[in-house]
């Protein structure tokens, strides 16, 4: 169960944070961090075996705990206001090959604002949030 739950944990990470998943690739920490945060859970995974819990509902219930941390991502909602605000900037990107790349470097240039502001569930629909990335996106472009 625990081999399955560091899959799936680092699926989510490759599809929602791959910024993370460069530098953990990049420290060759990967599984170092696989295994920290699925030793984290082990309590609620053993209780949850215990009870004779369904499979699925343990998997459900131990990606929501692991991946909490991770949400929401910057990731994808820096892709998504590029694709929506610099449409034509996004579909060369994405042509040419260099759409995540390009927006890992978005995150670094906006970390700053996310630092200032904070990014979390609460905010991430903030209209003051969203103009401040899309003025620094500009500035990223030009």
């Amino acid at each position: 169960m625990e081999d399955l739950l560091k899959e799936k944990l680092w699926f989510y990470i490759i599809h929602n944070n791959p910024d993370l998943m460069f530098t953990l690739q990049d420290s060759y920490d990967v599984l170092g961090y696989l295994n920290e945060k699925v030793n984290g859970i082990k309590s609620i995974l053993e209780d949850m075996l215990s009870e004779g819990t369904p499979q699925y509902i343990i998997e459900e219930i131990c990606l929501n705990v692991l991946t909490e941390d991770l949400k929401p991502s910057r990731f994808l909602y820096l892709r998504s206001l590029l694709s929506e605000e610099f449409e034509k900037t996004y579909a060369a990107f994405q042509e040419s090959g260099i759409l995540t790349y390009e927006v890992i470097n978005l995150i670094e240039s906006c970390q700053p604002i996310f630092e200032a502001i904070g990014f979390t569930k609460e905010n991430e629909e903030d209209p003051t949030l969203r103009n401040v990335l899309i003025g620094q996106i500009a500035d990223y472009l030009s």
